[in-house]
Parts: structure tokens; sequence; C-alpha cells
């Protein structure tokens, strides 16, 4: 799922909380093996294959989207940092950027307060 495939960011960002729905019930611990265990960026820090950033003029975006691109847990990641940071949030996670993640979390917690109250979408 990419931006560019909706015809407003706004739209990309209700898609991307609806993909995060099936997360909800997922316990914290369990995301956060989930990630430590399969994420592509763990992988490559835990086998010594960091990454060279100097003299790199490409934005966050870019460069996570090169280590995240196939990444078999990129959307558990992105529930994680949002459960855990909110609108506090620090660096790439589950590929997108702080700007995009702080846009996206007020959609993501709509939807999770919208269904504790008994609401349906």
């Amino acid at each position: 799922m990419n931006p560019e495939d909706f015809e407003s960011f706004e739209d990309y960002l209700t898609s991307l909380a609806t993909e995060l729905d099936r997360y909800e019930q997922v316990p914290d611990d369990v995301l956060t093996d989930i990630v430590n265990r399969d994420g592509a960026c763990m992988w490559l820090y835990t086998n010594g294959m960091v990454p060279e950033w100097s003299c790199d003029d490409r934005t966050d975006r870019q460069l996570a989207a090169g280590i995240c691109a196939d990444c078999p847990v990129r959307l558990p990641c992105l529930e994680l940092e949002l459960r855990t940071a909110g609108l506090f949030t620090l660096g790439v996670w589950g590929a997108l950027s702080e700007e995009d993640r702080r846009a996206l979390y007020p959609v993501w917690l709509a939807r999770r307060e919208n269904r504790e109250g008994g609401e349906q979408e």
C-alpha cells in the first residue's frame, strides 16, 4: 500500500488504519517479539549488516523503503509504534516517517475509540 495509490493522503491514512485493525487484540509483548524476531531492520542489526547511512541524501522514507520493502512485519511494527509512542514517535517504524506516523496516529486512535464505544465501521 502506497500513498500514491490513493486519491488523497487522508484516504491512504484511513486505509492504513483499517489494515492495522487486525492487530488490535494482539498484546504488546507479542508484537514486540514478532518485530524483534522477524523485522528486516532487526535482522540487519543482529547480523552485523548495518547499512551505511553517511553521505546519503535520501529521506527517512526513502531509506525505510529500502529496508522495509519486503519486511514481513511492517504492519505489526507500525501498530507497536503507534501504541507505545503515539504522537511522540521518532525514527522510522513500519516504513513510515515520523511525520507520516504523526498524521496516522489520530486516524488510528479514532478508529480504536469508536469501536471501544460500540460503534462498528
